[in-house]
């Protein structure tokens, strides 16, 4: 059988956890070992622990926050760090016929990954910025709030009736603009990496078309990258309820220079996005 690579690729809170699972779901060898369920996931993340942990190593290394949330990029790999990464990816050819792994941190390295896996095809997740960007705001200010409502009586009450909406603004101000910039480096260089690329060696979806549309992708998949797979219903694994409201972040960013440069890259990449029938 054909050696065949996935690599699933897409800025963090922009479904990447809940298509891998549904990958999963259908066959798709994603790891040996995955990040189990947390706050923000709570069917779990369907992130390959080997990536996961080179990912932040390199990170860690260069003084940057191992949750990937940077706009700021590693300028280049060790050669212990590209010789560790190579070993990971040489095993899993050794096991697998057909692999892929997903962690959204891998958007970081994706120059590396074009390197070194010459033949993979990508699997591209977009999500637009005011999305991803309230996902963010949301899962931290609900690890906020779940650490409040531990509190005594008198303490939740004084957080619910005074504090809670308060913070929950100051956070939002201090906060939307760092995460649209993230939004924004990773989606650069997403944009950077498939215009390198060859026209069917990658598909840019948007997870909401999936629920209409998951017989295209899995025909894609099993036709024109030939991955053996057996159908699942995305709509087994999807949960509408999980899915919250947009804030609108643009109120909150008085740099509107970063919202136009969003906007921009938003409009670019989705002229990439592929209806698949």
């Amino acid at each position: 059988m054909e050696k065949r690579t996935l690599i699933i690729a897409g800025m963090h809170r922009s479904g990447t956890s809940l298509i891998s699972h549904w990958l999963v779901k259908c066959g798709l060898q994603l790891g040996e070992r995955q990040l189990g369920p947390d706050n923000g996931n709570a069917d779990g993340h369907f992130e390959d622990v080997e990536f996961l942990k080179m990912h932040e190593e390199v990170l860690a290394n260069n003084n940057l926050p191992v949750s990937g949330l940077t706009d700021e990029h590693v300028d280049h790999f060790s050669i212990y760090e590209k010789e560790k990464l190579k070993s990971i990816i040489k095993i899993k050819q050794q096991l697998y016929d057909q692999w892929g792994w997903k962690d959204p941190r891998t958007c970081l390295f994706l120059d590396v990954y074009q390197e070194l896996l010459p033949d993979a095809c990508y699997l591209i997740i977009l999500r637009d910025y005011q999305s991803v960007v309230s996902s963010l705001l949301r899962r931290e200010f609900k690890i906020m709030d779940k650490r409040y409502m531990a509190r005594n009586f008198i303490g939740r009450l004084l957080w619910l009736k005074v504090k809670r909406q308060r913070r929950q603004q100051k956070l939002t101000r201090g906060k939307a603009v760092e995460y649209l910039k993230v939004w924004i480096a990773y989606n650069h260089d997403i944009l950077k990496c498939i215009k390198k690329l060859d026209a069917n060696s990658f598909i840019v979806i948007n997870y909401s078309m999936l629920n209409e549309a998951d017989t295209g992708l899995f025909k894609y998949l099993k036709s024109n990258w030939n991955f053996s797979l057996k159908y699942f219903s995305f709509k087994d694994v999807f949960k509408k309820d999980q899915i919250g409201e947009d804030i609108d972040i643009d109120n909150y960013i008085n740099d509107k220079s970063v919202i136009e440069t969003a906007k921009k890259l938003q409009d670019e990449l989705k002229g990439y996005l592929r209806v698949i029938n």
